[in-house]
């Protein structure tokens, strides 16, 4: 099994805010930057709007538990930001696992032969 590489850094999360590409859904925002490095970085973020830390807490789970099914199909070489909204907490991983494979799509990071879930 492939492991998810972070982002960390608060420059690199800047970076994919002013810079990149983003994608809105209900339930995630994606944000999309391409990077030099030949690995896909990935940064999960909560504001305090989404509730108390336990409740940001799940958010994050849910959504890194989405990206792990879609993490093997994922074109290399890109910063990925996705930040949680007030719905995400209540959702399974399989309904943010939808939106995020459609962000994905639209941002050309997913192989287009294949269909969504």
């Amino acid at each position: 099994m492939d492991k998810i590489v972070p982002m960390t850094r608060n420059n690199d999360f800047r970076r994919a805010y002013r810079r990149g590409k983003s994608q809105v859904s209900p339930l995630v925002v994606t944000y999309v930057l391409k990077n030099r490095l030949g690995v896909t970085r990935v940064g999960i973020t909560t504001s305090k709007k989404v509730g108390n830390a336990v409740v940001r807490s799940r958010a994050r789970r849910v959504i890194r538990e989405a990206y792990r099914g879609l993490c093997p199909r994922v074109k290399p070489g890109y910063d990925l930001v996705f930040v949680a909204r007030g719905r995400t907490p209540g959702a399974k991983s399989t309904q943010v696992q939808k939106h995020m494979e459609k962000q994905l799509l639209a941002a050309g990071l997913l192989p287009q032969g294949e269909r969504p879930c």
